[in-house]
């Protein structure tokens, strides 16, 4: 009996809606009911500060670094170095390199105006001997810079033991 009662409820509430609704008139005359749907507007953020800086208040020493030729196996290392030139920190959010054989890395803390921070990479020489020209998008609040890395890895010296000699086998 609840459920009846609470079902024909629902009903008599869905009907005063509609019938409480706005009529308009479509193209034939006919009275139509109109439906608006309405969505949340977000509300205004109040922490979104505007920056004053800009890509060229991050001034690094070189944005290309050429490490010549390097032998193959151990990583070759670099530093680069840049001055903040701007009025605020900047922070540093991401350091995306081209492939995965480049690592940068930096601390992630805010370079305070006139103040100098690096971003150090690493490239995995091992089983790459050949010319080498790989990029880091740097990305901070003062906009993107790109940095590159560039050498050649000399192929190591092979070993004078033979890794497979079947000469060595013997039958048994």
């Amino acid at each position: 009996m609840k459920k009846i009662i609470l079902s024909l409820g629902l009903i008599v509430l869905s009907i005063s809606i509609v019938v409480a609704s706005p009529k308009k008139k479509d193209k034939k005359g006919s009275e139509t009911t109109a439906t608006t749907i309405t969505t949340p507007t977000p509300p205004a953020t109040t922490n979104t500060a505007a920056t004053t800086l800009t890509a060229d208040n991050m001034s690094f020493g070189e944005l290309t670094h050429d490490f010549g030729t390097v032998p193959e196996g151990p990583d070759a290392v670099c530093k680069f170095t840049f001055k903040n030139t701007g009025k605020e920190p900047i922070i540093i959010q991401k350091a995306s390199p081209s492939c995965g054989c480049t690592v940068p890395s930096f601390s992630g803390e805010p370079v305070a105006p006139g103040q100098t921070g690096t971003i150090d990479v690493a490239f995995h020489t091992k089983g790459k001997p050949a010319a080498f020209t790989k990029t880091i998008n740097v990305q901070s609040n003062a906009g993107n810079k790109v940095l590159t890395i560039k050498g050649n890895v000399e192929k190591a010296p092979t070993n004078s033991v033979p890794e497979n000699n079947s000469m060595l086998k013997t039958n048994q």
